[in-house]
């Protein structure tokens, strides 16, 4: 594996109203919490998927959440390779209750390193066994979570992940 850090930016659920306002909330997360990532990956619910190809900062790569009807060009699922780690990419679907069996039956018989997701707009960083679970959250619509939120991946010797809370941030910035 690298001896170089990658950082990965995660999002999802984001359900901009427009590529204007998807934009403009990029551009705040660029300049701050994802400031220098390599990456960018998206767990679906875009809404209006031009956002993510007007996104110059990085590479970006995005799943089809169930609020994408329009974007054809997403596949459902997708396993990214980074850093000698594999990567599951999957929106989620159903009730809350047990999405992370659901999401998990969707990659059956895969290695993988870690698996984002999103659907609930709760975030999640734990380890499942070797497995990392990290769902973002949303940064747009916390529903029931407790703060707005995005996700970090770390990928050096270990791959690790970060859940970071907007709220705490704007308040600090005020």
């Amino acid at each position: 594996m690298s001896d170089k850090l990658v950082r990965i930016g995660v999002v999802s659920d984001t359900h901009f109203e427009g590529v204007a306002a998807g934009l403009d909330f990029f551009t705040g997360l660029f300049d701050d919490v994802f400031a220098g990532i390599d990456l960018l990956l998206h767990a679906g619910d875009i809404v209006h998927a031009d956002v993510l190809t007007a996104i110059t900062g990085c590479p970006v790569l995005a799943v089809r959440g169930n609020c994408d009807a329009a974007a054809d060009d997403l596949p459902n699922q997708r396993i990214v390779s980074c850093s000698g780690f594999r990567i599951g990419m999957i929106h989620g679907w159903g009730t809350t209750a047990d999405i992370e069996h659901r999401v998990c039956s969707a990659f059956s018989g895969e290695h993988l390193d870690a698996l984002i997701y999103g659907h609930s707009h709760f975030p999640v960083c734990r380890r499942e066994g070797h497995l990392l679970l990290l769902n973002p959250g949303s940064p747009t619509d916390r529903r029931q979570s407790p703060f707005h939120s995005v996700g970090l991946l770390h990928l050096g010797q270990r791959l690790s992940g970060q859940i970071i809370n907007l709220d705490s941030r704007s308040r600090g910035k005020h």
